[in-house]
């Protein structure tokens, strides 16, 4: 067996500069590499790296569709749920309500970005 760390998780991405400013502007995540296909931004104990699609993929790509996909970030917020999901809102950015479950010690709250991945919001309650 191998014993593993998660120490990036890489987004393809239509355009890199709009979704490294989303994540650097609302979540305050910090560039630790940057050119003009590739940002890694710093999350704490992991990073993530946002990759500008092939050009063989931009082609066939609708630049106004979001994307299905099944992934999601999870942040871990320092700020109460309500508040996180205001401040967001505020800023046009797509947002659920607010959720949990019996015997669960969070708070959630679902966004998607400006190229529809879907993140969370996670809080204490």
């Amino acid at each position: 067996m191998i014993n593993a760390q998660l120490e990036t998780i890489i987004l393809y991405a239509k355009n890199v500069q709009i979704l490294k400013n989303f994540y650097v502007e609302n979540f305050n995540l910090k560039v630790i590499e940057e050119d003009q296909i590739w940002v890694l931004l710093n999350a704490g104990s992991a990073n993530i790296g946002l990759h500008r699609m092939g050009e063989e993929y931009l082609e066939k790509t609708d630049t106004t569709r979001s994307y299905d996909n099944n992934t999601k970030i999870v942040f871990e917020i320092d700020v109460d749920i309500e508040s996180g999901r205001s401040q967001l809102i505020s800023k046009n950015v797509h947002m659920r309500e607010i959720k949990t479950f019996d015997n669960y010690p969070f708070w959630l709250c679902d966004g998607t970005d400006p190229e529809g991945n879907v993140f969370q919001l996670k809080c204490k309650k």
